[in-house]
């Protein structure tokens, strides 16, 4: 008995906004600027790219030259088509604070000294307002 598999179509899962941001985690998950313009076009096709051209205020044609898979689109295109889409883009630190702390690679060690630290952190305080200590 032969099985018959069927196309994955991502469209019939994605009904509601939760759906697609949940989605679109997963795909910046992966790092990869190409799958995250493919799955933003795809979620943009499955509400109706005409739809979605009216909300955001672009044309439907630069919509689908947008997220054609060789193209780079303007963030500025990106995030009203997210907006048009119920979506907002936000950021999360990554890492942990003892690599944060660590100097950068392109530092010699000893590559800065204490008095320039304090000299920094006083220049930090006095644009906070806080004393210079």
């Amino acid at each position: 008995m032969a099985e018959r598999i069927t196309n994955f179509d991502v469209s019939e899962y994605l009904n509601d906004e939760e759906s697609i941001a949940a989605y679109l985690s997963a795909i910046v998950e992966e790092n990869d600027l190409k799958l995250l313009l493919a799955a933003i076009g795809d979620i943009a096709k499955a509400r109706g790219m005409a739809k979605i051209a009216s909300d955001s205020g672009l044309g439907r044609e630069s919509l689908y030259k947008a997220f054609n898979p060789d193209a780079k689109p303007r963030f500025d295109t990106i995030i009203r088509v997210l907006n048009s889409l119920g979506l907002k883009i936000g950021f999360d630190a990554i890492g942990n604070k003892k690599s944060r702390n660590k100097p950068s690679p392109g530092l010699k060690k000893g590559g800065r000294s204490k008095a320039h630290l304090r000299r920094r952190s006083s220049d930090v305080r006095q644009f906070a307002g806080q004393s210079k200590k």
